[in-house]
């Protein structure tokens, strides 16, 4: 155990929520891909397959981490896994927020083209994305982080006069 806290970097014993929520999100997601690919027929193919999705995802987000451990500023390295759950949430988020909103402008598969509604879907999920990620970031302790984050992605989307 000592290991692991030197190794996240964990002080007080609060830390501890953040990879035991990190792990919980990633067995559920694991779960998800595997139902989503081998269905809920087999309860055992589908306990097998959450395993290995949930031992891939693990080696890519440990290869993440490695990745954007010097890219980030962060002041431990426990807060990387908080700032994958922000992530997480916010992009799940932003889709329950903009399904609703599309639907109450009158949006359908119906009433447009395939092409212009996915179109205009994810423009409004990527505008709510925006405004969620600041939220969740304070939410979860990391304003400053995503505040800069922000910023930077709202320079790359050519919107500089509005962050300066």
């Amino acid at each position: 155990m000592e290991k692991f806290k030197q190794h996240w970097e964990i002080t007080k014993n609060w830390q501890f929520l953040f990879p035991v929520l990190g792990f919980l999100i990633l067995i559920y997601s694991a779960f998800k891909i595997g139902r989503a690919i081998i269905g809920t027929q087999n309860s055992i193919l589908l306990i097998l397959s959450t395993a290995i999705f949930a031992f891939l995802l693990l080696k890519f987000f440990m290869f993440l981490f490695k990745k954007l451990e010097d890219k980030w500023v962060l002041e431990h390295r426990w807060e990387m896994i908080r700032v994958f759950m922000v992530f997480a949430v916010t992009g799940s988020s932003s889709l329950f927020v903009g399904r609703p909103i599309i639907k109450w402008l009158g949006i359908t598969k119906d009433n447009l083209s395939p092409f212009l509604y996915w179109t205009l879907y994810i423009l409004v999920g990527i505008i709510f994305y925006q405004i969620l990620l600041v939220f969740f970031g304070w939410l979860f302790g990391q304003f400053e982080f995503f505040w800069k984050f922000e910023k930077k992605m709202l320079r790359r989307f050519g919107l500089k006069r509005f962050v300066d």
